[in-house]
């Protein structure tokens, strides 16, 4: 049971991993494809939060935000890997800042292509946003192992 645990993990994190791995190849100077593609996103965030709450946000430098999401994916599929917690909560952290900024099915509209492509990729993000919190919660269900207490000996006189 334990290595089909830990098949399963490397499976998980495969996803994470390959996936920095990319990133990382492609980064360049300006963040690569990564942070081209992910600009009007960020641009588009930002104007929604500056309409709507009414809060003027700083300016975002695309290829910081793509490096600290190769770290997050990075050291978190790593950690993930060898049962950490701490791993997956960082690999949640990533999911939960990135999922709804990459595919924002919200700015379309439902009749659109572009809503039905990103709302798939929003719901698969979000199982496996899922999988990490059923992780954190499986692994903080299970009791910790409690040294045995020695008996002390009785003394004969």
């Amino acid at each position: 049971m334990a290595f089909a645990s830990f098949l399963g993990r490397v499976l998980f994190a495969s996803v994470f991993i390959l996936s920095a791995y990319q990133q990382f190849n492609e980064y360049g100077v300006d963040g690569g494809p990564a942070a081209k593609a992910l600009r009007p996103k960020i641009d588009n965030l930002v104007y929604r939060v500056q309409s709507q709450v009414g809060v003027q946000l700083p300016e975002i430098d695309v290829k910081f935000v793509v490096a600290g999401a190769i770290a997050l994916k990075g050291l978190g599929g790593l950690l993930f890997i060898l049962g950490s917690s701490f791993g997956a909560f960082l690999l949640l952290l990533h999911q939960l800042i990135a999922t709804p900024i990459q595919y924002d099915f919200y700015n379309y509209d439902s009749e659109d292509k572009e809503f039905t492509q990103l709302f798939v990729k929003f719901t698969q993000n979000m199982a496996l946003f899922g999988a990490l919190l059923f992780f954190i919660g499986m692994k903080n269900s299970i009791p910790r192992r409690q040294p045995k207490k020695k008996v002390p000996k009785t003394k004969t006189y």
